[in-house]
């Protein structure tokens, strides 16, 4: 069996501990989708996540860290918006390999049945 390249082993550890962290809070997730449409402000993310402003500022703060958000200050507001687009299109992805997934599952359980 091949060794598993360093470098291809320090980019996956670096994609744990930063990528993954930050997608690993729906409420996060659910910001990155309200920003797919284009920059809002943390007001407006408050309303659509259903989350007090302390709360949704955290989550944008992860997400903002993690290098996925850019906040821009616009008068006494600030709107993010996505700084990575593709990021929703990797999502999309793992979405429909869930469902995928999913559905083999359950095909497996009516088969037992």
């Amino acid at each position: 069996m091949a060794a598993i390249d360093p470098l291809l082993r320090q980019e996956l550890d670096e994609l744990t501990s930063g990528m993954c962290k930050a997608l690993n809070d729906p409420k996060r997730l659910v910001l990155l989708y309200c920003l797919r449409d284009g920059p809002r402000t943390v007001t407006e993310l408050c309303e659509v996540v259903g989350a007090p402003q302390a709360n949704t500022s955290q989550h944008l703060a992860v997400l903002r860290d993690r290098g996925l958000l850019k906040a821009e200050q616009v008068g006494n507001r600030v709107r993010y918006s996505l700084r990575h687009p593709k990021v929703i299109e990797a999502i999309d992805l793992l979405r429909a390999i869930m469902g995928e997934e999913l559905t083999r599952q359950a095909a497996l359980r009516s088969l037992e049945s």
